[in-house]
């Protein structure tokens, strides 16, 4: 991670719908992009054309590849999005937006889980009880 600190330039905040990021700020000279056909669902069209992105960070070595839509200026704006969140990871490691994202995510998935299944335990044992009180044979008055 310190290997990638002189060549990212500086930092700044991009304000997103939900919250304020720090990413990263991509410089152009330091990206060698590439046009490649593309592969996958498509047929004949997808094959054919070049619009598929490669792209890579020099300085890092990373490199992100794109062939979401058939746009090549749609697939170059996004590998440049993938890039920075990438470069992020490798930036900031644990702190980063989206491993932050991440992490925040299982937690609330763990705190779902966990309250269904109380909630699961709750009703089993209140049919036992019902149960328990309905045995044939045993009259209450």
């Amino acid at each position: 991670m310190s290997r990638l600190l002189p060549f990212i330039s500086c930092v700044h905040n991009v304000s997103s719908k939900k919250n304020l990021r720090d990413l990263p700020v991509l410089n152009e000279d330091e990206f060698e992009e590439q046009f490649v056909r593309g592969s996958g669902p498509g047929g004949q069209a997808t094959n054919k054309t070049s619009n598929c992105v490669v792209l890579k960070h020099i300085p890092s070595g990373t490199v992100v590849k794109c062939h979401q839509t058939r746009s090549v200026d749609i697939n170059r704006k996004r590998a440049r999005e993938i890039m920075r969140l990438k470069l992020d990871v490798a930036f900031k490691g644990d702190l980063s937006e989206v491993v932050v994202q991440k992490k925040e995510s299982e937690l609330r998935k763990k705190e779902k889980r966990k309250k269904a299944n109380e909630n699961l335990e709750r009703k089993r044992l209140f049919k036992e009880g019902l149960a328990a009180d309905s045995k044939p044979g045993e009259d209450t008055v």
